[in-house]
């Protein structure tokens, strides 16, 4: 039976979140890299887009075509290079910007990351038709992706190196047990 997954901000107005924009504003004037935006993003919930596609029409009653069957699908942006990219908004305002009909999937940045290199895609764009565009590709996007393989299964931390060139990974575990640098005991 499908079920319909719990909202990841149950009172959300659909309102960018403050340190997103905050991040893309500053990436935006030069004064922050990309990388300084991905923190942001690693905690934010981003809107995914689902738009319904007409899979089967029929001439009603009226002698017009109209639907029968629809799906709900999720839309790829094709790069002039071929490439694909999952798209996502930082609010309700922005999709709509892009495509007014679309309706919004709550997500969490690491997730969208994870959806888009299961779909064998080569980004993310968020905010394609603005305020700020930004696309999260190769490093980044591997290293939000692992984020949500973390999640998911611990263990995955050991590809993470594999996954990401040039990442430093450092594990913690259990303190060793504390020794004493001085004995106890009476004075002779």
């Amino acid at each position: 039976m499908l079920t319909i997954p719990q909202p990841l901000v149950p009172d959300d107005d659909g309102s960018a979140d403050a340190a997103v924009t905050s991040a893309l504003s500053a990436f935006q004037a030069g004064t922050a890299s990309a990388a300084d935006v991905l923190p942001a993003i690693s905690q934010a919930r981003l809107l995914v887009p689902v738009v319904a596609l007409l899979t089967e029409s029929e001439i009603g009653g009226h002698g017009l075509r109209q639907e029968k069957e629809s799906e709900m699908a999720l839309p790829k942006l094709v790069g002039k290079d071929g490439r694909e990219a999952v798209l996502a908004f930082t609010s309700t305002e922005a999709l709509k910007m892009w495509r007014p009909d679309a309706r919004p999937i709550q997500a969490g940045g690491p997730q969208v990351c994870h959806a888009a290199r299961q779909e064998g895609t080569a980004a993310v764009v968020i905010d394609v038709a603005g305020p700020i565009p930004f696309v999260i590709e190769g490093g980044m996007l591997q290293a939000l992706a692992a984020i949500e393989d973390v999640k998911r299964d611990p263990s995955a931390l050991d590809g993470l190196a594999d996954a990401v060139p040039g990442i430093t990974i450092t594990k913690i575990g259990e303190a060793a047990p504390r020794r004493r640098w001085f004995r106890r005991g009476r004075a002779s």
